[in-house]
């Protein structure tokens, strides 16, 4: 039996809020410890029409680099003789495209990596926390989505660039779609964000005001997500979380100084989700496909399937995800 979101931030054995030590003093998986065999085999049982959709864009979608930090993958192809071909990639950053964050990525500024792993041990190679060992636990499980476009829709509710989707917005889409929630349930949340960005033209990209829908920041959230016992959550926009982020949660450090490139990351959640619950997290996932299936049949849950790189010490990784119903 876990505590829940309440007594985490009320303990005096580790961070509070934390959930270190919880899944053993050695964990590198977080959450995704509730993700259990047993969940695979319930999982595998809603599959009723096979029908397969393919949870990742392609390589070098985003680009230019959403994050302004990584440079395109560049794809070569070779031969050693007329009948043969083969190839490799330069500049693969793991986290340009579609992705899993995995529990490297961020560090809470006062408490450290998750389970109080040292900065020490967080370098290439190393095994501890890295995407490795999600990839050998593998991600098996019910998957379900919340469509949030449709919720708004539904509610005659007018959804801003940038809407900060509360608690109770993702718990009147459940009930929309008729979701009840279980322990180890992979939750996805559909925004319409990357959709509508890819319909944007360059210069209306360039131009584009800052900012996008997703999960808004609060301990009330933190709360909804740890209470539910997810295994992992990921949405089809930048960040999973609402930009720009909220100036009254408590997160944001004023003092700190911000970065020399790429985006800030005061005032994310990503900080209390990762580093201190340990819940992977995924972004720019392809999701508008699943979604428009999911309102024709009705059916908002499906098995779904995730298989990061096996790379020692990898901070994250494409998501190699399918949903299939």
């Amino acid at each position: 039996m876990f505590p829940d979101y309440a007594a985490l931030c009320a303990r005096t054995d580790g961070p509070p809020g934390s959930s270190w030590g919880l899944f053993g003093p050695d964990d590198d998986l977080g959450m995704l410890n509730f993700l259990t065999p047993q969940c695979a085999v319930a999982a595998a049982a809603l599959v009723t029409t096979g029908e397969v959709f393919d949870l990742d864009y392609p390589l070098n979608t985003f680009v230019p680099s959403l994050a302004g930090t990584r440079p395109a993958t560049r794809h070569t192809i070779f031969a050693n003789n007329p009948n043969h071909r083969d190839d490799w990639v330069d500049s693969f950053y793991l986290q340009s495209t579609s992705q899993i964050d995995g529990l490297r990525h961020i560090r809470h500024p006062v408490a450290g990596f998750y389970n109080g792993v040292a900065d020490a041990e967080i370098v290439e190679g190393a095994p501890r926390l890295g995407i490795q060992h999600v990839a050998e636990h593998g991600i098996v499980g019910r998957g379900v989505l919340l469509d949030m476009p449709r919720l708004f829709a539904a509610q005659g509710r007018e959804m801003a660039h940038n809407q900060a989707f509360t608690p109770a917005d993702l718990d009147a889409a459940a009930r929309l779609h008729g979701v009840r929630f279980t322990s180890g349930d992979i939750l996805l949340v559909h925004t319409g964000w990357a959709q509508w960005y890819l319909g944007l033209s360059t210069e209306e990209r360039a131009s584009r005001r800052r900012g996008s829908p997703g999960l808004h920041q609060s301990h009330e959230m933190l709360g909804w997500l740890w209470d539910h016992r997810f295994s992992l959550v990921a949405a089809d926009n930048s960040g999973l979380e609402a930009i720009p982020v909220a100036p009254d949660s408590g997160f944001h450090l004023p003092d700190e100084p911000p970065p020399e490139r790429g985006p800030s990351h005061n005032g994310m959640m990503h900080r209390q989700l990762l580093a201190l619950l340990g819940l992977l997290l995924g972004e720019l996932w392809k999701l508008s496909a699943l979604a428009e299936a999911c309102a024709r049949d009705g059916r908002y849950e499906f098995l779904l399937t995730a298989k990061p790189l096996n790379l020692v010490g990898g901070v994250g990784s494409p998501p190699n995800a399918m949903a299939v119903k």
